[in-house]
């Protein structure tokens, strides 16, 4: 795809998620909603990251939760791992006192066997404090033979199928981080066993777009198959900032100028928090004339993905460090 196939691409997807924000705008003057895919979900184009939920005080980590639902953003990221379980367990504390119904909660596990996958499931709901998760995730696809073993005979998949019939989950869907091919194989072996998944989660960023792009491969299918779009790492948990040819606010907005359902941004402080609430109240699509010039200026960082370590190192791969996660 050459650069003019890729700004009247985001120029489509920009005036799509306009009229679609403009409309839900009305029924939610605090943020704008958009639909989860072929789900009919209505989720806020900005969600709250739960890892960084672990870094401040627990009181100060409830405050962030609890002030964004009441701004009217309604979706939560979580992970089983993340602090071994503290961003979950302050997450539960949050959503009491009838928060939980202001939340569409989206957690992720990393097991990949049908014991593993199930014994996380029920971890997670106990310390989210809740009898249902709204989205459930496979963490970390990022390793070649991660579909076929998590759709395998006693694999995760058929815990996750399980716990949808009982009523403990209402959706499934996958993150990874490293490797657009290895989304586009997750995808297709669920296609193969029946299944589209109702979200996939991904890095979409000023980066992302230059090397080994999410955005290039990934994104299309997703937007032909109906399936929610999860943007993370839009400032590519800070490292991308550390580039200083972008700023936050550029960051957030390039993110939810794509055909994205949510951008899910870490927020570990209450003034990070109201960056996000003010670039979503305030948001408007990115020209094309403003994507092709924050493009131009980030192209030259953006080679060999040195400000993407998620996808050049190991140093955001929880499951490499901790292999005994996946079961």
């Amino acid at each position: 795809m050459d650069r003019r196939d890729f700004l009247k691409k985001v120029a489509a997807a920009g005036a799509v998620t306009s009229l679609t924000d403009k409309l839900a705008h009305a029924a939610n003057p605090s943020i704008p909603y958009r639909i989860l895919g072929r789900t009919g979900e209505k989720v806020s184009m900005v969600g709250i990251g739960g890892y960084h939920l672990g870094n401040p005080s627990e009181q100060e980590s409830i405050q962030i939760i609890r002030t964004a639902l009441d701004s009217g953003i309604n979706f939560l990221d979580n992970c089983w791992d993340y602090h071994d379980g503290l961003s979950e367990v302050r997450m539960g504390k949050a959503l009491r006192d009838g928060y939980r119904q202001k939340a569409f909660l989206m957690t992720k596990i990393d097991g990949q066997t049908k014991a593993a996958a199930a014994k996380q499931i029920d971890e997670s709901l106990r310390r989210l404090q809740t009898d249902h998760i709204d989205l459930l995730q496979f963490h970390e696809v990022i390793r070649e033979g991660d579909p076929a073993r998590i759709f395998g005979s006693g694999g995760g998949m058929e815990a996750m199928l399980d716990a949808r019939k009982q009523g403990k989950i209402r959706y499934v869907g996958f993150t990874g981080h490293k490797s657009p091919d290895i989304h586009l194989k997750m995808l297709e072996t669920g296609f193969a066993h029946n299944l589209t998944f109702d979200a996939v989660q991904m890095p979409l960023n000023v980066m992302d777009a230059h090397f080994d792009s999410f955005e290039k491969k990934v994104l299309p299918v997703l937007v032909k198959h109906q399936i929610g779009v999860l943007g993370m790492k839009p400032m590519g948990s800070g490292v991308i900032l550390k580039s200083n040819v972008v700023k936050p606010v550029e960051c957030l907005r390039y993110a939810m100028s794509l055909p994205t359902s949510v951008v899910i941004t870490g927020c570990d402080s209450m003034a990070v928090l109201q960056q996000a609430l003010d670039v979503a109240r305030s948001f408007n699509p990115m020209s094309q004339q403003e994507v092709a010039m924050l493009l131009a200026r980030t192209d030259p960082a953006a080679k060999n993905g040195q400000y993407e370590l998620y996808k050049t190192s190991h140093d955001f791969d929880g499951t490499f460090q901790n292999p005994q996660w996946l079961g």
